[in-house]
């Protein structure tokens, strides 16, 4: 839902927040209910007590001091009384469970036939009446007496139960948060392509399990890591030597029997050497070379000149200059690497443009050859994934977009593929401007 928040603590205080509110007000409610009946039985008894003695107090008169006793007895204590008239028009009982316990416990004990209002001719009070001989009477007790003002002191009590609980809840997630905030760091360190930092194993049962666990498994690709690298390094070396004696012997051959099979034997050579280099550079690793503030317009055009020189079709469109900071090395192998893959795959055209998009800047390498399937666009950035009979080309190793795809992590961007709509393809590479 949208509505909730994203965060686990966010989530974790709005939760208990709601069920403290929700036990809050349950109580209240059940304090309510157990309370009302004593509540009304005590204001019922109170009510009758006056009753009682203003009646009394009537009778024990004479009936000439009556009136003048009436006078005297109505605005003590806030209870007036009224002559009544029996053709009263006497409105109905408010719906409310006290109030009507209330009258219950009054009729019961001064008569079925007495009559109870509430707010009567738009006087506030309880309303009960009373006879002397054949003369009626209304007692008008303040409400004040007969209800129990709303329990503040209990909201109050209640918000202090809550924050107090909601500060616990916060210190609680909080310590839950960061072991999931290192692990979630970690993670993203070997994403792009870092090593990663080790855990500190503490807290409770649960986490120290993750934290252990998730450092056993940085430690096995770790290793696992330094044996492809050795392996693949060890290769490439041992290749190398053997290669060297095979381009020297054909060179030796005499070109009037060989001269039709050495140019295609020494583009072989080179194209393993090729590859060779392809395997170095991806076990080489860039993580060492410190990062700098670089003009990334300068490092386009010294490509951009690099390649026009050498004869290519290349065509720059550059947004105003940015400094951001890159590791020039990796980035130049990165854009090389881009570079190269459009001549090869494309029809010899190849655009190199720059464009500024909010806190990004993007770097893209068009070429104009026959594009790629979209469902296959995220594999060609795995190490050793080819799509030969898409791009029409047969060599190279499969590691030119894997290392491409790590350089780009390693500088918290990312690299795209897209499609060209009027033919060819576009590789994308976003970088943060502060990053």
């Amino acid at each position: 839902m949208r509505l909730l928040p994203r965060t686990l603590l966010a989530r974790l205080m709005l939760l208990i927040a709601i069920l403290l509110t929700v036990g809050q007000f349950a109580a209240l409610q059940l304090f309510d209910y157990f309370e009302r009946e004593p509540r009304a039985n005590a204001a019922a008894l109170q009510a009758i007590t006056i009753v009682n003695f203003t009646k009394a107090s009537l009778l024990a008169s004479h009936e000439n001091r009556r009136v003048a006793l009436l006078s005297e007895l109505s605005g003590r204590e806030g209870v007036r009384i009224y002559a009544a008239d029996l053709l009263e028009e006497i409105e109905p009982l408010p719906n409310d469970p006290f109030i009507h316990i209330l009258v219950k416990k009054i009729k019961s004990t001064l008569g079925s036939d007495t009559l109870v209002a509430i707010n009567h001719f738009g006087v506030q009070g309880l309303w009960i009446s009373f006879n002397i001989n054949q003369d009626e009477y209304w007692v008008v007790i303040p409400r004040l007496q007969a209800e129990r003002h709303f329990p503040w002191q209990w909201l109050n009590w209640g918000a202090l139960v809550i924050l107090l609980s909601l500060i616990g809840a916060y210190l609680i997630a909080i310590r839950i948060n960061r072991p999931l905030n290192l692990l979630v760091k970690a993670a993203d360190r070997i994403r792009s392509g870092q090593s990663a930092i080790h855990l500190p194993e503490e807290g409770v049962d649960e986490l120290r399990a993750v934290s252990h666990t998730f450092n056993q498994m940085t430690e096995s690709l770790a290793l696992l890591d330094s044996e492809r690298t050795l392996l693949l390094a060890g290769v490439s070396h041992d290749l190398r030597t053997p290669l060297a004696r095979l381009r020297l012997a054909i060179e030796l051959l005499p070109d009037e029997q060989c001269a039709a099979y050495k140019e295609g034997m020494v583009q072989d050579i080179a194209d393993m050497d090729g590859i060779i280099n392809q395997f170095l550079d991806f076990v080489r690793g860039i993580e060492g070379e410190p990062a700098q503030m670089v003009d990334l317009n300068g490092l386009l055009k010294s490509l951009y000149e690099r390649h026009v020189r050498s004869g290519r079709k290349i065509t720059l469109k550059l947004a105003p200059t940015h400094l951001i900071a890159l590791r020039p090395l990796a980035m130049q192998r990165l854009l090389g690497n881009l570079i190269d893959n459009a001549f090869a795959y494309g029809k010899g055209e190849v655009i190199l443009a720059t464009k500024i998009e909010a806190e990004s800047i993007l770097v893209s390498v068009m070429d104009n050859g026959p594009g790629i399937p979209d469902g296959q666009k995220a594999r060609l950035l795995r190490p050793f994934e080819r799509l030969d009979t898409a791009r029409g080309n047969t060599k190279g190793s499969g590691l030119g977009l894997a290392i491409c795809d790590r350089i780009a992590k390693l500088h918290k961007g990312k690299l795209e593929l897209v499609n060209r709509p009027e033919g060819g393809l576009e590789v994308r590479l976003t970088l943060p401007l502060n990053n």
